[in-house]
């Protein structure tokens, strides 16, 4: 769980580079090496009950997240009836903005530019909240460490260490009742907590009210529309092959996305996107054709646990490798990356 555009709410391949924060490092559940290795059927229905409760339950509330100092918070909601799904993200501070999701259809309000960025995603991508797939268990050792109360709910705390050194260990806090994630911190080599994101209040199986979500999303019309044109596309298929993943990462997806300018900021004409998955984070890669007057020189950042890596493919293209991974794991893959025509 974490800040939008990084963990617990996913704004979209569209907002590239936005972060946010989360709650406040933990107090407590320090006791990785006191407790024991869950068997991987046990570790399996934890994580399956997790993925169940995100797309299953309906609840609201506010979130909050912590990172480099720097806190933030949002109203968050989610409601199913019957095959709809129905998402909601406000953002309360800085450059506020508004999320709504219906299905695979996501609308995105700046309103202090009034631009309303319209999408079409990928059913697999659609979602404003992480998924954590079973099968991260794979690459992450489970443990249990106790309970704690978040928002006022008993939770059940689960420590996930990676396997290998080429990602972070996550601690989860999950509702016991439903299985709902409640808070959630990205952790360093050092166990260090990198960034957290947590709900200060929540409600759970509440009435859906999917017109919060349709309204706005139709109320446009003091709003400059914009709609990215994406294509589905292989990464083959536009002449790039990356010898060998980094273990554990499987491609989620791949498309061509046109982008207009946003909020002030200009975008590139159009940028080669790939998604990969270990389960529990994501790295994505990016690739556009180099432009010296912006692409002057790499560039390796980080905020709270989101690496960052640029730096130019040859004379004339320019990759960007982004996710809650260490920069070694970003390497690889833009290493692994090779321009076939």
């Amino acid at each position: 769980m974490r800040a939008p555009a990084t963990r617990f709410l996913w704004l979209g391949p569209l907002i590239l580079w936005a972060a946010f924060g989360a709650l406040l490092p933990a107090q407590g559940a320090e006791t990785a090496d006191e407790s024991r290795p869950l068997p991987p059927q046990e570790a399996r229905k934890w994580l399956s009950r997790i993925h169940a409760a995100a797309h299953e339950r309906n609840y609201q509330g506010t979130l909050v997240f912590s990172a480099d100092g720097t806190l933030s918070s949002a109203r968050v909601a989610h409601y199913c009836e019957g095959s709809q799904s129905y998402e909601r993200v406000e953002v309360l501070d800085g450059r506020m903005q508004q999320i709504y999701r219906h299905n695979d259809r996501v609308v995105t309000l700046w309103p202090h530019s009034r631009v309303a960025v319209i999408e079409e995603r990928d059913p697999r991508q659609a979602s404003l909240r992480p998924v954590i797939e079973p099968r991260a268990e794979e690459r992450y050792e489970l443990r249990e460490q106790g309970t704690e109360h978040v928002a006022g709910r008993e939770a059940q705390i689960l420590l996930l260490s990676p396997r290998d050194q080429s990602r972070f260990a996550q601690r989860l806090w999950v509702d016991r009742r439903s299985g709902l994630m409640l808070r959630a911190d990205v952790l360093g080599p050092r166990m260090q907590v990198l960034e957290s994101s947590a709900f200060s209040q929540v409600e759970i199986d509440v009435k859906p009210k999917p017109q919060s979500v349709l309204q706005p999303m139709k109320q446009l019309e003091h709003f400059r529309q914009v709609r990215p044109s994406q294509q589905n596309v292989t990464l083959a298929g536009e002449g790039w092959v990356l010898n060998g993943l980094v273990p554990g990462f499987q491609l989620g997806s791949s498309m061509r996305r046109a982008l207009d300018p946003v909020d002030g900021v200009t975008a590139p004409a159009s940028v080669l996107q790939a998604v990969f998955s270990d389960g529990l984070t994501h790295v994505s890669l990016f690739i556009e054709p180099l432009d010296r007057s912006r692409h002057t020189r790499p560039l390796l950042t980080q905020v709270g646990a989101t690496n960052t890596l640029m730096q130019a493919n040859g004379n004339d293209w320019w990759v960007t490798v982004m996710g809650d991974v260490p920069t070694q794991t970003l390497k690889q893959f833009q290493q692994a990356l090779e321009r076939r025509r």
